[in-house]
């Protein structure tokens, strides 16, 4: 797959405060990256930078081969953004603001079929001040593709709403996905970038703490594993025991809880106890996710 972003040492200072400290890392075709993080751990200056929003201290930025401050106007016929903080005219009316947007591009998106595929149709005729927070945020997807971008930045895109729009827009940004474009957005909401990104990025204090898929940072960061289950044969805790990946195994009346490392963890169990013909009443597994990731690399102390 072709690179179609690449940072390189970037540091972003506003006076003694430096919100991006040599961050690295790159993009390609076709995925969708997720830059992640703590509120102010620096995911929206970044990602202002790569859009050419703000001019980096230091460092290099390559969009489709092309600096994103020296030749923004090049830049901009090939991006679509969906800022943080966005707002429109209260009484602008769906369909006028996409018009709007349509007519700063010589060859711009089918306005008309792009509500439709967002959910809009019906709300084309409606003020911006009537829409809800999920009907705004589509409406900006819908100007951040209008000039049928290659990549599409989308940053905190669903802060603030509430889980059905929220899942609904998951959806959108999958589709964008699979209609070929490039995705890189950025969230504090572990949950949404485990759902969504092929890749993410952790950023804390302005700085890259690791890059990979989510379920290779679990399987580095998080490789503890837990099992629970019921059981009143009086032979299972010597048998959880004996089993070598088995680190700790924890009791409350019939109630069982065992901790181990590694995936194998969860097939050794129902090992022993089919091979020992155990019999469980109630049997539940505990993985990591991205987010006791995110705390463990990040630390769990709440910081302003």
């Amino acid at each position: 797959m072709a690179t179609v972003i690449e940072v390189s040492g970037i540091r972003k200072a506003y006076g003694p405060t430096v919100a991006v400290d040599d961050v690295s890392f790159d993009v390609v075709e076709g995925e969708i990256f997720g830059l992640i993080g703590p509120n102010g751990a620096g995911k929206t200056t970044t990602m202002e930078c790569v859009e050419g929003l703000r001019r980096p201290d230091r460092g290099a930025i390559s969009v489709f081969g092309l600096d994103p401050v020296r030749d923004i106007y090049a830049l901009q016929q090939r991006i679509g953004v969906q800022l943080q903080e966005a707002q429109l005219q209260k009484r602008i009316k769906v369909w006028e603001a996409v018009d709007l947007w349509a007519s700063l591009y010589p060859r711009p998106a089918d306005g008309t079929r792009l509500l439709e595929q967002l959910g809009l149709a019906d709300k084309r005729d409606a003020w911006f001040l009537t829409l809800s927070g999920g009907q705004k945020q589509r409406l900006f997807i819908a100007l951040a593709l209008i000039n049928d971008p290659e990549v599409v930045f989308l940053d905190e895109l669903t802060t603030g709403l509430d889980p059905q729009a929220r899942r609904a827009i998951w959806d959108l940004v999958r589709g964008i996905r699979d209609r070929g474009k490039t995705v890189f957005m950025t969230t504090h909401l572990m949950e949404e970038a485990e759902r969504l990104c092929d890749r993410v990025a952790i950023i804390d204090r302005g700085s890259i703490v690791d890059i990979d898929a989510p379920a290779a940072l679990v399987t580095r960061h998080c490789p503890e594993r837990t099992v629970l289950l019921t059981t009143e044969d009086s032979s299972a805790d010597a048998r959880f025991r004996s089993i070598p990946i088995v680190e700790a195994v924890t009791r409350s009346d019939n109630r069982y809880t065992i901790r181990g490392r590694g995936p194998d963890l969860v097939t050794e169990v129902i090992r022993c106890l089919s091979n020992h013909r155990i019999h469980v009443t109630d049997f539940r597994t505990e993985t990591p996710t991205l987010e006791d990731v995110f705390l463990t690399v990040t630390g769990r102390s709440i910081r302003d």
